[in-house]
């Protein structure tokens, strides 16, 4: 195994030509730089160098050496300059997975203003459901994870993630905007039994189960998409009736459809997660922080 500052003073000695020049280079004496170079050619096994009078001469060991020594050697600052870069908040990748209502209002905030603050860090942005964008963070396939959950459904967060909350977003009902019960401010899920649902993810499906069961009858389901624009376009056409987060309805809102709160209320909480050990990472931290003010002033709106 070679020492990084033995091939430096080795490089320093083949470009100025001898020990004593290479001290004065390098503010070394000579007899250190005489012991840097006998460690050296120990830990190669060869002679390095050889005299021939008063000059010295490269072995043929000590010429294969020194064709890889600059590389060497720039390898290892641009592998410092990286870390320092990292480390300073200068630079860095970090991979983001959100669901796709997330990602069309906290990603694009967030990230607006990091890249003006922090144009060095570099988010890439994945597309994903909860569960799987959650098992895809346990496998490393992305940095960060934006999901949400239902209180009802008792659902398990994998150990090794830590979890930080966001916010609760609200769910609304969404009615054909002619429909009898449009005019009602709040809606008994109850009161929709007799009704065809249209259902979204699977998580979202499983809570539109349960929220049913709860109120005492089976939805029928007619049509499944993960979709919202298909959502809304069935329920305007009076296909339908759905479930709806309230974060989907903040940026994309069919004209012919009506959303009325649940009575009693529903919400679901919305999280980022991340490896309990990734939260060191200065980028990771960063995009966090940005992800959870933009959040903030979602909730402040």
């Amino acid at each position: 195994m070679f020492d990084s500052r033995h091939i430096k003073t080795f490089h320093t000695v083949v470009t100025a030509g001898s020990y004593s020049a290479a001290a004065r280079v390098l503010g070394y004496t000579q007899p250190a730089v005489t012991q840097q170079m006998k460690a050296l050619e120990r830990a190669v096994g060869t002679p390095l160098f050889t005299r021939v009078g008063r000059r010295m001469r490269l072995t043929e060991a000590g010429e294969a050496l020194a064709r890889h020594a600059g590389i060497i050697l720039e390898s290892i600052a641009a592998a410092q300059r990286q870390m320092s870069s990292l480390t300073r908040l200068r630079a860095g990748r970090v991979r983001v997975c959100a669901f796709p209502s997330a990602g069309a209002t906290l990603v694009p905030e967030a990230l607006a203003r990091l890249s003006a603050e922090h144009p060095g860090v570099r988010v890439e942005l994945q597309e994903g459901e909860p569960p799987d964008s959650l098992g895809r963070l346990v496998r490393g396939e992305c940095d960060i994870t934006l999901a949400f959950t239902y209180p009802g459904l008792h659902e398990q967060v994998p150990a090794e993630l830590a979890e930080i909350p966001l916010f609760e977003d609200q769910l609304t009902v969404l009615l054909p905007a002619g429909h009898a019960l449009a005019r009602r401010r709040a809606v008994k899920l109850a009161d929709l039994a007799g009704e065809r649902w249209i259902a979204g993810c699977l998580r979202c499906r499983a809570n539109l189960l349960h929220e049913c069961a709860e109120q005492g009858f089976a939805p029928d389901i007619a049509f499944t998409t993960n979709d919202n624009l298909v959502v809304q376009s069935l329920v305007a056409e009076g296909l339908g009736v759905a479930m709806m987060p309230g974060l989907v309805l903040s940026f994309l809102r069919h004209d012919r459809i009506t959303g009325r709160a649940l009575d009693p209320a529903s919400r679901r909480k919305v999280a980022a997660y991340v490896l309990r050990e990734h939260l060191r990472i200065p980028a990771t931290a960063l995009v966090l922080d940005e992800v959870r003010a933009a959040a903030a002033r979602r909730v402040g709106c």
